[in-house]
């Protein structure tokens, strides 16, 4: 008993020393990201209160860090919510048509309520977000071939449909350029005034913590939770709706960031295993930290120009998850 208590402590301290590491790595991230770009502040002139240098850093470097912690971190966590409540490591906001309907949903509001506020733009992305990950989870439970990597290719191809659907439309209606600016995730137009509604996914991600035994039981299958006294459907729902929720409000703001909530929870699993509230923080910190070292590197690569975060976290990310499927297949033989 007494060496079980001592594994499982030396775990935890493992876990927590990994965890700090992770942190300190972010906040010197975070730090340099505030003192890098066309305009060149120092600390110095922070700390001497340059009203220009002041004016720069509380309305365009300060949000755009804050928008890209928390676009980071809510989509990783998104995507291990969508493979744990699918079973499958494959499946993400990206890979099951959410992030591609969402676009759809901007769409309509945009042809439907142009004048409209954000809060109206979000809530009609997010319905249709909402349907398109259900539609997915639905084939999903239809489907009896269910291999790792031929989930996801579903998705995808629901994902194309939707999005060729969206790219019909908008051409009709002559919106190409509006629909194409959601589909470039950039954090160059984040500004003071313009990112504020992705504070909606805060108390998501403390939601998320709440359900998190609740979905990693939900993730056992349904018979599994009924057994134990779960509502399973209804935990599913909740699940989906955070995903949802999530995907519309960063799409809105930020645009579409591609492979994010695929590759991370993947990467964390590999480290901390498949309990979703042990790794829900590790899942959260280094989805910040990618997203804001990818957006760092495409800041210096061109500089003064910049490359759009879609971009570098697609390509990166496009790597990382050729390895993964490589090693799954490695494993299995």
């Amino acid at each position: 008993m007494n060496n079980g208590n001592k594994k499982h402590r030396k775990e935890s301290d493992v876990m927590a020393m990994k965890r700090r590491y992770l942190l300190l790595i972010l906040i010197i991230l975070s730090v340099g990201s505030l003192f890098i770009g066309v305009v060149n502040i120092s600390p110095l002139d922070l700390l001497r209160f340059n009203d220009d240098e002041v004016q720069i850093l509380l309305i365009s470097r300060l949000p755009r860090l804050i928008s890209i912690l928390i676009a980071g971190a809510s989509m990783s966590i998104a995507g291990l919510i969508m493979q744990q409540l699918s079973r499958n490591k494959f499946v993400s906001p990206t890979t099951a048509g959410t992030m591609d309907f969402a676009r759809l949903g901007i769409l309509v509001s945009l042809m439907l309520f142009a004048n409209s506020g954000s809060i109206v733009k979000m809530l009609i992305a997010f319905i249709f977000a909402l349907l398109g990950t259900f539609l997915f989870m639905q084939i999903l439970e239809r489907i009896k071939f269910k291999d790792a990597v031929f989930i996801p290719l579903v998705g995808l191809m629901l994902g194309n449909i939707v999005s060729s659907i969206a790219t019909f439309f908008a051409y009709r209606n002559d919106l190409i350029q509006n629909i194409s600016s959601w589909l470039i995730g950039d954090f160059s137009l984040i500004m003071k005034g313009r990112y504020e509604l992705i504070y909606i996914s805060i108390p998501l991600l403390i939601i998320a913590y709440v359900f998190a035994n609740k979905f990693t039981i939900a993730g056992m299958g349904e018979d599994f939770s009924k057994n134990l006294g779960l509502n399973y459907r209804q935990i599913v729902n909740i699940g989906l709706t955070i995903v949802a929720l999530i995907t519309s409000s960063v799409v809105l703001t930020v645009g579409m960031i591609p492979f994010l909530g695929l590759i991370i929870p993947n990467i964390v699993s590999i480290f901390q295993g498949d309990h979703l509230k042990k790794s829900l923080s590790h899942t959260a910190i280094l989805g910040a930290t990618f997203v804001l070292a990818c957006d760092i590197l495409g800041r210096i690569i061109i500089y003064p120009y910049e490359i759009p975060i879609n971009l570098t976290v697609g390509v990166i990310g496009s790597g990382i998850f050729i390895y993964l499927l490589l090693r799954r297949r490695t494993n299995e033989s």
